[in-house]
């Protein structure tokens, strides 16, 4: 029989109001708290918290708090990777974000997904979908990155767009929902 936190892990459903998650997540809050009184720290000393509370976090990388997500330790930031104030990232299942990716403010990374179906939603059922982001992306302010999605090297995200499939490598998407934005100004489905 698998607990509830090895379901949410694999990527099926569970239910977040299981106590060991519930812990899990008080502990993250309680680091979010610590890391963003740390706004004003020594770069080693912030770095430090960083690799205290998440997966894994690469040399150079930069977040500005405050910062919030659910658990923490399904997050891995590759080398150089900078989050602008105030990020989202709901991580129940894996983000994963490369190297020298810039996260404008305001951004949500969301792998987090639910029933469709009212009935089912009451239920409490919940699951997640992993997020991959590639190296050198640059995703501008507030966009809104769903659950499941990859974002190839050296994307961009526009500012506000809502990025509801994958992003090929070298693509520039804008729009709700984000389109592949062409040098000709077109614009076509990712």
């Amino acid at each position: 029989m698998r607990t509830e936190k090895q379901k949410m892990l694999a990527g099926d459903p569970y239910r977040a109001d299981d106590p060991e998650l519930v812990a899990d997540q008080a502990r993250a809050a309680e680091w979010m708290v610590r890391y963003t009184a740390a706004l004003g720290a020594p770069a080693g000393a912030r770095a430090a918290l960083l690799a205290e509370g998440l997966g894994a976090v690469g040399a150079g990388t930069v977040i500005r708090p405050p910062f919030h997500c659910d658990y923490g330790y399904n997050i891995r930031l590759g080398d150089g990777v900078f989050l602008n104030f105030n990020c989202v990232i709901l991580d129940v299942v894996a983000v994963t974000i490369g190297d020298r990716t810039q996260i404008g403010p305001g951004v949500q990374i969301l792998t987090a997904d639910h029933p469709r179906d009212a009935a089912a939603r009451a239920g409490g059922a919940e699951w997640g979908r992993p997020i991959t982001i590639g190296r050198d992306v640059w995703i501008g302010g507030g966009a809104l990155i769903l659950p499941g999605v990859t974002i190839g090297d050296g994307a961009i995200v526009g500012a506000g767009g809502v990025v509801t499939r994958d992003v090929p490598a070298g693509a520039t998407v804008i729009g709700n929902p984000a389109r592949i934005h062409t040098a000709r100004g077109e614009i076509s489905a990712a």
